[in-house]
């Protein structure tokens, strides 16, 4: 499956640049804001509030200067430069965000928040190998933190990884179980994935069984009944050990009241997988019909 960078197969356009607000970052720049101020001085302290307080407002220019002010100050703090990462971030300068991502995890490398946004920024930027990276750190750094998960889903997505994406998710039900959005994603994803498997053995094996198979599915589901037949045994010609091919046409063969096919086909595949429940309470029901038909 060829996938755009940008849309993935499902058609969802991924939201690439969220801003700290809108990642849920709140519960790790809380802590990480306190220790940033008590390293500073109490004028500088000062200064960068006012700074935050003008991010909040909206007003990245006053923001910018206050937090360029502190570190010109001696004020080199991971978190001033993060908030200074944040700012550019806003205004889509991703060049200068980065810069101060990159600096505020040199002063503080534990500090997991800079590296979500800089996983964000790259992803804007389109290097989605570097985005992988920060955002898997990001995920050590803090386990248990949404937006971490979220963004390296994005990540994965954008990457080409459909099984990366799925775990992702399944992680973000685990932590909110109750969020149906992360359910929903979750069966995106899964959607994706599979899509993304039919893709890869139409690459690599255009004529197997499986291929033959997942084409009947398809044709059955789209009630094009004859067809799927024929594919269901195409699939059972190029591998007639493979398990579910024959009770698919039993199955078939019995609502189309063909009891003595359905027969055969379900004796091919009990001697298959003798073992199976479905395939014999199949064979009752066969047997039931043969029955009745007889009586009739």
């Amino acid at each position: 499956m060829t996938c755009s960078p940008i849309i993935p197969a499902c058609g969802r356009r991924i939201r690439l640049l969220p801003v700290v607000a809108t990642l849920g970052l709140a519960s790790l720049l809380l802590a990480d804001s306190a220790r940033a101020q008590q390293e500073l001085p109490e004028a500088l302290r000062k200064v960068f509030q006012a700074g935050v307080a003008a991010e909040k407002a909206g007003h990245l220019d006053e923001a910018e200067e206050a937090f360029l002010s502190v570190v010109r100050q001696g004020g080199n703090v991971a978190f001033v430069h993060h908030n200074l990462g944040t700012v550019y971030q806003q205004r889509g300068d991703q060049v200068r965000a980065i810069a101060e991502f990159r600096e505020a995890i040199r002063l503080q490398p534990q500090f997991a928040a800079p590296h979500i946004l800089l996983g964000a920024s790259l992803l804007a930027t389109r290097r989605f190998p570097e985005a992988v990276r920060e955002l898997e750190r990001a995920t050590e750094l803090a386990p248990r933190e949404p937006a971490a998960h979220l963004e390296l889903a994005k990540a994965y997505e954008l990457a080409g990884n459909p099984v990366g994406v799925v775990n992702q998710y399944r992680i973000l039900c685990a932590l909110a179980p109750r969020d149906p959005e992360y359910t929903y994603q979750l069966g995106q994803a899964y959607l994706n994935l599979s899509q993304w498997c039919l893709g890869e053995i139409r690459r690599l094996a255009p004529h197997s069984s499986r291929m033959y198979e997942s084409i009947a599915e398809a044709l059955l589901g789209l009630g094009q009944t004859d067809r799927a037949i024929h594919f269901f045994q195409r699939a059972a010609q190029a591998d007639p050990k493979l398990p579910g091919i024959h009770l698919a046409l039993a199955q078939i063969y019995l609502e189309q009241n063909r009891t003595r096919e359905a027969q055969r086909e379900i004796a091919q595949e009990l001697d298959l997988v003798p073992e199976s429940v479905v395939a014999k309470a199949l064979q009752e029901r066969i047997a039931s019909r043969q029955g009745q038909d007889a009586v009739r």
